[in-house]
């Protein structure tokens, strides 16, 4: 996907099993919705890891090993998008914080800054 900026922001977890549709849902309806008002937030992909193998070296080794089933990338215009105010606050609200976050696990957090198409 071709990107509009220069950077992203990658979050990536595990949920409790038992909490994944209220994940789902909060994320969707509420949290991303949310962040999208921060000024700076252009766009929000998410997306769930596929088990699956890669076929290398003359064998087949696994993909994904350890990695995050969850994944959010947020295509933001520069870094410091993640420190403002209203990226806090966004983040905070809604049921995220309280009802969400606490079953989540194995998180990861990532800004990228794209090197190829340059933009």
């Amino acid at each position: 996907m071709p990107f509009e900026t220069r950077y992203y922001f990658v979050a990536s977890m595990d949920v409790t099993p038992e909490k994944v549709d209220l994940f789902n849902e909060v994320y969707d309806t509420e949290h991303v919705p949310s962040l999208m008002t921060v000024p700076g937030v252009i766009s929000v992909s998410r997306s769930q890891k596929v088990e699956g193998t890669l076929r290398i070296s003359g064998g087949s080794v696994p993909v994904g090993d350890g990695e995050p089933q969850f994944q959010a990338i947020y295509e933001i215009e520069r870094p410091d998008v993640l420190r403002s105010d209203a990226w806090a606050a966004a983040s905070e609200a809604g049921r995220w914080a309280e009802e969400v976050r606490p079953f989540t696990s194995n998180r990861h957090h990532v800004i990228r800054q794209v090197i190829l198409p340059v933009v």
